[in-house]
């Protein structure tokens, strides 16, 4: 059995980064009574006990922490993402309310591949936490990340349509931004097969429902190729979609993708 030096361990991961990320409160609490730790030393992966706790959901670790005052609320870990990024990832409103309440608390920064707060929340559907953070006046709700891809880009791939929703009764969001390969919000809709959010977006003015990606593939050919049938009737009801579409090649184009699709005589397009 092979063993790892004491100090090894307790670089990587302390008792109060242990005790932090499992939410045992009265350990928590007796170690920063005997402060044998720094409050803030980050872990192997830079993450301190407050960003553990944050990202696990544990409100009463958290107030511990916060409440010695040592503890930095805006300290990130090895990707920048910060102890409120963690906690809106994770869906935590309790913990996010928490840190709103600290002026030092940033709500919308980014982390290394610059998605938000707002960005990680919208992506895992969190409604209760994506509502705190549009509340607050700092919080960019169109804020695009490394790859250009918005909170709305997020929310929708999730498919969750009522994030989506609220998204989009912000003026400052734009529903048809493509990323840097070219794929809008209805594109992501349409691969993934999320009827509802299809509807909501193309009910929207300014959604193309035909735009092209940087590899010529529109939302009709996304889902197509995924088989989602009632996506791609919604998308063919559409006098601006145009099914045979043949930019770069005949086997690209979506009446072939898919081996569900026939051709009628009359041009209408049905499923074998």
């Amino acid at each position: 059995m092979s063993h790892i030096p004491v100090k090894y361990v307790s670089f990587l991961f302390t008792g109060l980064h242990c005790a932090s990320f499992f939410g045992i409160v009265e350990v928590v609490a007796t170690l920063i009574e005997m402060e044998c730790y720094d409050i803030n030393e980050g872990d192997s992966g830079g993450g301190t006990p407050l960003a553990l706790a944050a990202h696990n959901g544990h409100d009463e670790v958290v107030k511990l922490l916060l409440g010695q005052g040592k503890a930095n609320p805006n300290k990130a870990n090895g990707h920048d993402q910060t102890p409120l990024s963690l906690a809106s990832w994770g869906g935590h409103e309790g913990v996010v309310k928490l840190l709103l309440r600290l002026e030092e608390v940033n709500p919308d920064k980014p982390d290394d591949s610059g998605r938000t707060p707002l960005s990680y929340a919208a992506w895992g559907g969190h409604v209760g936490v994506v509502k705190l953070l549009l509340g607050r006046e700092e919080v960019n709700p169109d804020k695009p990340d490394n790859h250009s891809r918005t909170p709305l880009s997020y929310a929708v791939w999730g498919g969750h349509e009522e994030v989506v929703a609220i998204l989009l009764k912000r003026e400052e969001v734009k529903p048809d931004t493509p990323d840097t390969v070219g794929r809008t919000p209805l594109s992501y809709a349409a691969q993934d097969g999320h009827e509802t959010v299809v509807k909501i977006l193309l009910g929207r003015e300014g959604v193309s429902p035909d735009k092209p990606d940087n590899s010529a593939r529109t939302p009709l050919w996304h889902a197509a190729s995924g088989g989602h049938e009632e996506v791609v009737k919604i998308l063919l009801a559409r006098e601006e979609v145009n099914p045979r579409q043949t930019r770069y090649c005949r086997p690209n184009t979506p009446l072939v993708r898919h081996p569900g699709w026939t051709q009628s005589s009359g041009g209408n397009i049905d499923w074998a």
